[in-house]
């Protein structure tokens, strides 16, 4: 059979055929892939018929007058609707605060860009659909401070790797809260922590933030009982379960044990929901409040906790995709049978969130109301657990049966898997991007800023068959305008900035699209050489991105010039020793131009210590309106966070420092490289302005 239906399918859905890789080098999807990519989307194509089948439902969905549930625009500009309405037909618009407004289309069917920012109603002769009307770019760190140009600079934390007095074995919401007081005290002006939506509650072992069960709540395990009902109450809890041995044990611990450490935290919250439960709490009615202003997405997610806990009890699985089909569906009657049926576990869950937002509000307003300007920094992961609560919750607008990852190229020849699923583009546009309206609310509700993980998303993905290698994927194009236009106006509404992690292979133009809508590029000390042992000057660096030291998949500046991350490469054999010849000789160029280009720029220095204060300063010298040093090099420590490509071996997301929060600004190389790292920032801007 002729395959070029095969290729009209697919360029109808956004599916790229034919791709460049990271050497420049073009490739082409094969038609055994593209179809099982298709299929993963919700299109057949098994064969000629399904083919043809499925090629006319997406023309007839394109080619119809169907008219979208959500319409985007930039504020002052028409919007086109020739497609769904003829010219000059009257337009009734509910506006966002219940007040009409009255227009009429132009003579080429435009609706005029008369409206205010929001989420509007239109209705024209009969047929409604919402209008949401964005800023021009998203919030900037121009519109919260005073000193123009922005020169500000903050820290990033793995928030786990926190330690306070009885804090149960890993970092919380108030160990947070404490490192944001101090940092603020110090001049910081935001404080960027590692992503804290809710993961798998039956599998500890798989405890990567970036691989949540839902990126629409938190990660109850980060919840501070102590903030919300005081210690006593929370001395009470623990006594009653037995739990004060456990959690001194693992107190102590130099790594998190993550089984043992939910464990105990899960069986602390249940004692305190018993408490909680006994008569009339005077928290209750704050409970009661919350409950109802998160509604469905809330409900929902506390309801797939329920259900998960029956089907691993009953050997169904924790996977929902193998459970009976009338629990597929959030809406069927059993499901809210079951639900009515046990309302004390629903409720509990709901009070393990209520408990987990409380926390992170306080530690952002501790950030706010000491001085940041920005204060918390949320991370947001690139996908979801196909098999958790958000992908059940919104199936029309997540593709459970693809997976996200990246394809072979320099670092990765075998490519990238990343065990996630992501949006569907088709899925969103169908329900009025809700999923991903939803999210972006969710994760900025306590945060002054969010980073978005792999910002190419918003652009392009590689999805991957489930079962497939990571090779075998292809490139799903996403509605890249729609999504800017509500990030941006989401942004201004919560007057957040809004950062990109755009790091890999970046498709062409896109960084400049960000730019434009004021979504902060990242660059990384290490990566920014012109070859090995090129440093990029100081004013070459870009003012529409942020600037680093490093990240949580790098090793930190300590460990980066002792090749620590090379040698744990070797160990774990991740790669053969020809690589690992050729990465040596090449760390050591890099090595020996970091330190020509520091010298050059303050002169003569000894050691690493004074490598590492040195480099600080220079990416603080930089034109980057936001600078961030994660604790790890303000500190001097030599471990990264996470070895990416490992599950074993290496232990990812679990180190811990070695000092309280409350202490760790006050170590004499920390205190000393932030002090650096202020004087950069404000001899920048005084350069700059």
């Amino acid at each position: 059979m002729s395959e070029q239906p095969l290729h009209r399918l697919a360029a109808r859905v956004g599916l790229a055929r034919d791709w460049i890789d990271a050497n420049n080098r073009p490739q082409q999807v094969s038609d055994e892939v593209l179809r099982r990519v298709l299929a993963g989307l919700g299109h057949p194509a098994g064969d000629a018929a399904a083919i043809a089948a499925s090629l006319r439902a997406v023309e007839q969905a394109e080619d119809s007058e169907h008219l979208p549930p959500l319409l985007t625009v930039d504020i002052g500009q028409p919007l086109d609707l020739r497609r769904y309405f003829t010219a000059d037909r009257q337009a009734h618009c509910t506006l966002e605060d219940g007040s009409l407004r009255h227009l009429a289309l132009d003579t080429q069917a435009r609706l005029p860009g008369e409206l205010p920012l929001g989420y509007h109603r239109v209705d024209i002769d009969g047929r409604s659909f919402s209008v949401a009307v964005a800023p021009p770019r998203c919030h900037a760190l121009e519109d919260r401070v005073e000193q123009q140009p922005p020169r500000c600079w903050g820290i990033a934390a793995q928030l786990y790797s926190l330690r306070r007095p009885g804090d149960g074995g890993y970092g919380d919401c108030l160990a947070l809260e404490q490192l944001a007081r101090n940092a603020a005290e110090r001049g910081a002006d935001a404080l960027a922590i590692s992503p804290i939506h809710t993961l798998s509650a039956f599998d500890q072992r798989h405890f990567s933030p970036y691989s949540p069960s839902s990126r629409l709540l938190r990660n109850v395990l980060y919840a501070s009982p102590g903030v919300v009902f005081g210690e006593r109450e929370v001395r009470m809890a623990i006594e009653a379960c037995d739990l004060q041995a456990t959690l001194d044990t693992l107190e102590q611990q130099a790594l998190v044990d993550w089984p043992r450490a939910a464990d105990a935290r899960l069986r602390l919250l249940e004692a305190l929901y018993r408490q909680f439960s006994q008569g009339e709490h005077p928290l209750r009615e704050d409970f009661e409040s919350f409950r109802a202003s998160a509604g469905e997405r809330l409900e929902h997610h506390c309801r797939f906790e329920v259900l998960q806990a029956e089907a691993v009890s009953t050997g169904l699985g924790a996977d929902w995709r193998r459970w009976p089909k009338a629990w597929h569906d959030p809406y069927h009657p059993e499901v809210e049978a079951f639900a009515n049926a046990y309302p004390a576990r629903v409720e509990f869950h709901a009070f393990c969130q209520w408990l987990t937002e409380r926390s992170l509000q306080r530690a952002q307003d501790a950030a706010r109301g000491n001085g940041m300007a920005v204060g918390l920094i949320a991370d947001l992961a690139v996908g979801a657990d196909g098999a958790g609560s958000q992908a059940w919750s919104r199936q029309d607008e997540l593709l459970a049966e693809l997976k996200v990852g990246a394809p072979p190229d320099i670092l990765n020849r075998s490519g990238q898997d990343w065990g996630i699923c992501a949006f569907s583009p088709e899925g969103l546009r169908r329900n009025g991007y809700r999923a991903f309206i939803e999210m972006l609310r969710a994760n900025l509700a306590h945060a002054g800023g969010l980073r978005i993980d792999h910002v190419m998303g918003l652009r392009r993905l590689w999805l991957i068959p489930r079962g497939a290698k990571p090779s075998e994927g292809a490139y799903l194009d996403y509605p890249l305008d729609d999504l800017l236009r509500l990030l941006a106006l989401e942004s201004a509404r919560h007057q957040a900035i809004i950062l990109g992690e755009d790091l890999g292979t970046v498709p062409e133009g896109l960084r400049e699209r960000l730019a434009d809508k004021a979504v902060l590029g990242m660059r990384v000390l290490p990566f920014e050489q012109a070859a090995p042992g090129q440093l990029k000057p100081i004013l070459d660096w870009p003012d529409n991105a942020l600037a680093t030291t490093g990240t949580h998949d790098l090793a930190p500046l300590a460990g980066w010039l002792a090749g620590r991350d090379i040698d744990w490469s070797h160990r774990l054999q991740l790669i053969d020793a020809a690589t690992e010849l050729h990465w040596r000789h090449t760390r050591a160029l890099e090595r020996d131009g970091l330190r020509r280009t520091l010298e050059q720029n303050y002169g003569p220095l000894r050691g690493d210590d004074a490598l590492i204060d040195a480099a600080i300063r220079y990416v603080g010298h930089t034109r980057a309106p936001l600078v961030l040093v994660p604790l790890e090099d303000l500190l001097g420590s030599d471990e990264q966070a996470n070895l990416p490509g490992t599950t074993e071996g290496h232990p990812n997301w679990r180190r811990r420092f070695k000092a309280p929060a409350c202490d760790l600004l006050d170590d004499e190389d920390a205190a000393r490289r932030l002090e650096l790292l202020a004087q950069a920032r404000e001899q920048a801007w005084e350069r700059d302005r």
